[in-house]
């Protein structure tokens, strides 16, 4: 609802040249829920909430040299957004909803070595978003020796 307080936490915003269709396509194509759409008088979208679990990803269309879509910008993304799916979850069949919905799939669903499954794919606008879910709960000392990484919590040596 529009005037829910806010939690602590973290959310990101996406700009689209027209985020009407964009909200409407995420909705549809990604299961993200309406939270709430700020309208201005002429009827155009000057704010928009979605909701992912406890997550939420605000959309918008560009309002600054510096807010733009990839379709202004030649496709190139800054950030992609990561969403994890809830455990038991069929990624397989997120990814096919996606697809039919017109998601150009840049990565099939695989299983990586710290075991979530995951896909990714650009939407119509050329946003990049990845969705995971885990499929197999493993250790930083299990995905260490199948990736050759080192974790740590901190970079302090």
């Amino acid at each position: 609802m529009a005037d829910h307080p806010r939690s602590k936490g973290l959310a990101s915003a996406v700009c689209y040249k027209d985020a009407k269709a964009a909200f409407r396509w995420l909705e549809a194509a990604f299961g993200f829920e309406p939270a709430f759409v700020l309208l201005d008088d002429q009827g155009n979208l000057a704010h928009s909430e979605m909701e992912y679990g406890n997550s939420s990803i605000m959309v918008g269309n560009e309002w600054s040299d510096d807010h733009r879509s990839p379709a202004n910008l030649g496709g190139k993304n800054t950030q992609t957004v990561h969403v994890q799916l809830g455990r038991g979850e069929d990624i397989d069949a997120h990814c096919a909803k996606a697809r039919a919905a017109g998601a150009d799939v840049i990565a099939e669903p695989s299983t990586q070595f710290y075991g979530d499954r995951t896909y990714r794919a650009k939407d119509p606008e050329g946003h990049i978003w990845t969705f995971g879910v885990t499929v197999e709960e493993k250790t930083a000392d299990d995905w260490d020796a199948a990736g050759g990484f080192t974790t740590r919590t901190r970079l302090d040596d």
